[in-house]
């Protein structure tokens, strides 16, 4: 028993020494120990296990597209990081007690790392920077100082600054770093390149980083994502190395999948051999069942391979497969991409290339790289179809005016039977698959894709590639719509009978059943249809051959610009000259032929030099030939042109017509440009002012005989139309009997009486009255006049301060509220006059008359 007391007050007094010797202050041996190992295994610790957890769940974010080279670290954003910042708190709070309660340890430096990883994973990236900057400055441990300098980096690029990340590279190159830290650093510096885009910079980085890696540093992605940069620089050498490299480490599954896939790509292939072994790699993958779910991929990278050796049947099969055989949209999108390109570049046929692209834009994603230069491509292809289909179906209805209603029938019913057929072909096809359980390529078609040239024809109701397009353009407009009851409503009813197939039918089903077309119904009507349209007037077939000429000069244009095939657009050409030898557009093609085979050098552009300055030696085509460089400096002269008409028209407004008219006619003089309409246009209406009216409107009926399909028709035409109309309204003015223009006068301001201006008109007018009119001592009233009001400034002594009130009236009040804001008209009037007016209410006829014997 004295033993063991002894011992408790041996170990008590112990006890009690060490928690006396283990204060904060204290700095002995003992609280020295205390302090180290309490701040090392507790707050920093669990601290930094916090961190890892954290680590963990970025990594977890991470949605990798094998497609595009993978990322190194994960991008830091504050919506994932709010899904974490409890664990961020947490780190912080344990490291900050550590700090706060043992702040003599070996561990404080460390917490302060730990803090500023939890703010910059919590994207909290200032004080974060304030945390390892003090860090820097602060610790005496070199290791934590390059620690605290790579974090930095990490902050500096997840914030896009890349300047200071820049800069602390640069320092910590010149340091001596330690082997763990020297891999952190060629990493982060790896990271930094790879947001930077610099992708050699990336590489070397990574390769110095080989020799450091561990197991935990999963090496096999790195190794793949080195792989990656070097296949896209091209060394693909280097890249199937690393591949190679990656599969040794044994990675996880997916990164395993691809870089086998990725190393068939850049194998070097030197003999026949090699390319079997690589398509017996590509079996197998399809053959292992855990490959089960990236057949697509695997399909489609055998397609790129045939692609590669030139295999373009191959190709198309493989594409098509990958389309059909799995659901990533972004796959599906690349095959049909692929088989579009092959039809465009390789096969050149357009019409199943435009199909291929629809299909293609619609399934890949919109972040797709170079996905705008596609939809580019694709509305070239479908202008390219639908002036192809003009052509053919205003051929065939031509065609087809020239026949019978019987013969058309006849006719009809022959297609009808050679469809039937096909489609009964078609459906034992498909049978004989599903039982084979094979995948033909000709279910993978995108919708309403063309499966066979055989099937296509000059006659546009036989050709199965120009009606399919309907089917492709309406999967455009509704999608991929599941085949089911109403499916074009938002919402489709629920109320299916379970029991169908007992049901009687009701009578609105009997009802509907007898509605119902029957077959011969619907062909009935459908011959009847095209007949419908048949040009069967002169009227009608000028407008179909209009559209069949239209088609093949923009058929040439597409051929020519967009894409690149002269051979083909002069072909588009000649047919239009061919045909229609007085097109309007003769000029411009003779040119454009002159501008194929100039290119071509083949002797034959003198040719249609010749027939251009023969035929059009006036034209800009023509003038062309002479000079080259007539559109600048006639672009030049229309610069100068319209600077000049701003100062007539400023002229004309201000009715100085003389001078107007003399700086028209030498804009006029300098030169003809696309400008001289305008300028036409603009000396019509100074002769609208100046000469008799009869010479006004023939002038404006030849400027529409000259420039028909110029914007400016439609004004002249309704500059015609008001000038006759101004002629009635004189001719009735007459009738009226307005009299005298001298003596006392009113000025009258009319508006309608729905706009409810008049206390402000009538405000503005006193006011004006009182300031520039107060020795006449006018006043201001009002009456009703139908629908509308007028406000009268009542007396003015003669006809000469009456018009002096107007002008001034026009350049002082007309352009300001409530004047300009409304549909005002202003006038003088006699007393005599105005009791005519007021009478016959012939408002439109006294402002004939008022513009005839009063405007200068």
């Amino acid at each position: 028993m004295k033993q063991l007391a002894l011992k408790r007050f041996f170990w008590s007094t112990a006890l009690s020494f060490s928690l006396v010797a283990c204060g904060v202050e204290q700095t002995s041996i003992t609280s020295n120990i205390f302090h180290n190992v309490t701040a090392h295994f507790n707050g920093y610790f669990y601290a930094k296990e916090g961190a890892r957890e954290v680590e963990e769940l970025i990594l977890k974010s991470l949605d990798d597209d094998h497609n595009k080279i993978l990322l190194l670290y994960p991008r830091l954003d504050t919506v994932l990081a709010k899904s974490y910042k409890k664990n961020t708190d947490e780190i912080i709070k344990m490291a900050s007690i550590s700090i706060q309660r043992h702040p003599n340890s070996l561990w404080v430096d460390d917490n302060y790392v730990m803090v500023g990883l939890a703010r910059l994973y919590a994207c909290d990236y200032q004080n974060a920077i304030l945390t390892f900057k003090y860090v820097n400055t602060k610790s005496r441990d070199v290791r934590l100082r390059h620690i605290a300098l790579i974090n930095l980096v990490r902050t500096f690029t997840e914030m896009g600054d890349y300047d200071r990340a820049e800069e602390a590279i640069r320092f910590l190159e010149k340091e001596k770093l330690g082997k763990r830290n020297m891999k952190k650093f060629l990493l982060e510096k790896a990271n930094y390149y790879q947001v930077r885009n610099d992708y050699n910079n990336m590489v070397n980085n990574l390769s110095k980083a080989d020799t450091l890696l561990t197991r935990h540093d999963r090496r096999g992605r790195i190794y793949f994502i080195v792989g990656q940069v070097y296949q896209k620089l091209g060394f693909n050498a280097e890249a199937y190395n690393f591949y190679k490299k990656c599969l040794a480490t044994n990675p996880d599954y997916e990164i395993d999948f691809y870089a086998r896939l990725n190393m068939a790509q850049v194998a070097k292939l030197g003999s026949m051999r090699d390319i079997r072994l690589i398509r017996k790699q590509f079996d197998k993958l399809l053959k292992d069942t855990k490959n089960a779910e990236f057949k697509d991929k695997i399909y489609f990278e055998l397609g790129e391979f045939e692609h590669k050796q030139g295999n373009l049947d191959n190709a198309l099969k493989d594409y098509k497969l990958a389309a059909h055989a799995g659901k990533n949209k972004r796959t599906q999108g690349m095959a049909y991409l692929r088989v579009g390109q092959i039809n465009f570049d390789s096969l050149k046929k357009y019409k199943p290339a435009k199909l291929y692209y629809d299909s293609a834009v619609a399934s890949l994603p919109k972040d797709y790289e170079d996905l705008e230069k596609i939809k580019k491509r694709q509305n070239v292809l479908g202008e390219f179809v639908k002036y192809t289909e003009t052509i053919t179906l205003n051929d065939s209805l031509l065609y087809l005016s020239t026949l019978d209603t019987a013969t058309i029938r006849h006719r009809f019913d022959s297609l009808a039977a050679t469809q039937k057929k096909v489609v009964s072909k078609k459906k034992r096809k498909r049978s004989l698959v599903a039982n084979n359980n094979d995948s033909s390529p000709q279910n993978n078609l995108p919708s309403g894709n063309p499966t066979s040239d055989a099937e296509t024809g000059d006659w546009y109701f036989a050709s199965r590639d120009l009606m399919a397009t309907g089917q492709t353009e309406f999967e455009r407009v509704w999608g991929d719509v599941k085949l089911e009851d109403n499916w074009r409503r938002s919402s489709r009813s629920n109320s299916t009978l379970s029991d169908a197939s007992s049901a009687q039918p009701t009578e609105e089903a009997k009802t509907k059943s007898d509605a119902q077309p029957r077959p011969t119904e619907k062909k009935e009507d459908l011959v009847a249809k095209l007949i419908a349209q048949l040009p069967d007037t002169e009227e009608k077939k000028n407008e179909a051959l209009a559209k069949i000429e239209d088609a093949y000069f923009h058929l040439g244009d597409l051929y020519y610009f967009n894409l690149n095939e002269k051979d083909n657009a002069a072909e588009s050409y000649e047919k239009l000259l061919a045909r229609f030898p007085k097109s309007e557009k003769r000029p411009e093609v003779l040119y454009k032929l002159y501008l194929i085979h100039k290119e071509k050098n083949d002797g034959q552009a003198e040719k249609y030099a010749q027939l251009l300055q023969d035929e059009y030696p006036t034209s800009t085509f023509a003038r062309l030939l002479v000079n080259p460089d007539y559109i600048k400096e006639t672009t030049a002269l229309a610069e100068k042109q319209k600077l000049m008409y701003k100062e007539a028209y400023t002229l004309y407004q201000q009715n100085n017509l003389r001078p107007a008219m003399e700086k028209v006619n030498e804009a006029l003089t300098a030169g003809e440009t696309n400008f001289t309409p305008q300028l036409t246009l603009l000396k019509i209406l100074i002769t609208g002012r100046t000469e008799d009216v009869s010479q006004y409107q023939y002038d404006l009926n030849e400027f529409i005989q000259k420039y028909p399909k110029h914007p400016l028709k439609a004004y002249a035409e309704q500059l015609v139309a008001s000038s006759k109309t101004f002629v009635e309204k004189v001719e009735k003015a007459k009738e009226n009997k307005f009299g005298s223009t001298s003596g006392t006068h009113f000025f009258v301001v009319v508006y309608n009486s729905a706009d409810r201006i008049t206390n402000p008109v009538v405000d503005a007018l006193e006011k004006f009255n009182a300031t520039s009119w107060k020795g006449l001592k006018l006043t201001t009233s009002n009456l009703g006049f139908e629908d509308k009001t007028m406000t009268m400034c009542v007396e003015i002594p003669d006809r000469e301060k009456a018009m002096a009130y107007y002008y001034q009236f026009l350049s002082d009040l007309s352009k300001n509220k409530p004047f300009s804001d409304y549909k005002i008209y202003n006038f003088v009037i006699t007393k005599d006059n105005f009791q005519i007016l007021y009478r016959t209410k012939s408002l439109d006829e006294y402002l004939t008359f008022f513009d005839k014997n009063y405007q200068k």
